[in-house]
């Protein structure tokens, strides 16, 4: 089977971009988190200004995911796993209290067994249920490690930093649940979910999105091109545009001649 070729830049080049993306997300989140609960005070006034922030937190709660995501296939920095590693298991646990490994590892099987029995990102039994799919998906990755960790930050925000609860809701709650929405309507169902108009390709059984450069970024920092990830895992998220243009998610050559034949 003949694939479009796609070729990375330089492994230092993409280490200095991937580091240099990773440290302007996850600082752009961090900053609006401890400035949303030490520093801003939440009003009627200036509710759409919170509002804002929590669209913002939103986006770059994603953006952080999908670094971590690009750790666990050594792409954020080529070559350096301990420290790709020691990114994610730090970015996952501020996330959402997530362990390292059993993501990982849950992700590694999720590519092995792509929309088949045996996914963990998978619901066999709805594959074309967006709620039913996402419960299963919520209920299989927010165990109770991470909903112990979600009550103790908050605890400790509520009562011992005194910060409003509305305040909480709408400047950490808000963004970290819409923000998984938006991971798992992008960048899983939408891929992988099964439906007669819109087969797949091939044994990775998940598909791309059409949107343009901007909308991809917008709504899963390019995670939307799923298809060109799967067929290359080794990309980083920032370079899966250009992947994309080089037709790494376009018809194998295979393909391309068994459907002349036909």
């Amino acid at each position: 089977m003949t694939q479009a070729v796609y070729a990375l830049p330089t492994r230092a080049t993409q280490g200095a971009i991937g580091i240099m993306l990773a440290a302007l997300i996850a600082g752009g989140w961090l900053f609006i988190h401890f400035y949303g609960m030490f520093v801003f005070e939440l009003s009627w006034a200036n509710l759409p200004v919170a509002l804002a922030m929590a669209v913002v937190q939103c986006w770059l709660s994603v953006g952080v995911f999908i670094v971590c995501h690009d750790a666990m296939h050594g792409s954020l920095v080529p070559g350096a796993k301990r420290f790709n590693s020691a990114i994610g298991a730090v970015l996952l646990a501020l996330y959402a209290g997530f362990a390292w490994r059993t993501l990982r590892d849950a992700h590694f099987t999720h590519h092995k067994m792509s929309g088949r029995a045996g996914d963990p990102d998978f619901d066999e039994h709805n594959p074309s249920s967006f709620p039913r799919w996402y419960a299963t998906f919520f209920r299989r990755y927010f165990g109770w490690r991470s909903l112990l960790f979600v009550h103790t930050i908050v605890g400790l925000y509520w009562f011992v930093f005194d910060v409003p609860f509305a305040q909480i809701f709408v400047l950490y709650g808000l963004p970290a649940l819409l923000s998984s929405l938006q991971l798992f309507y992008f960048g899983t169902y939408r891929p992988h979910h099964q439906a007669e108009t819109r087969p797949f390709a091939d044994k990775h059984n998940t598909r791309s999105d059409t949107f343009g450069t901007l909308a991809s970024l917008a709504t899963c920092f390019h995670f939307g091109y799923h298809l060109e990830h799967h067929r290359r895992p080794d990309v980083p998220w920032w370079a899966l545009p250009a992947a994309k243009r080089a037709g790494v998610g376009g018809p194998t050559r295979d393909r391309q001649e068994r459907e002349i034949v036909a």
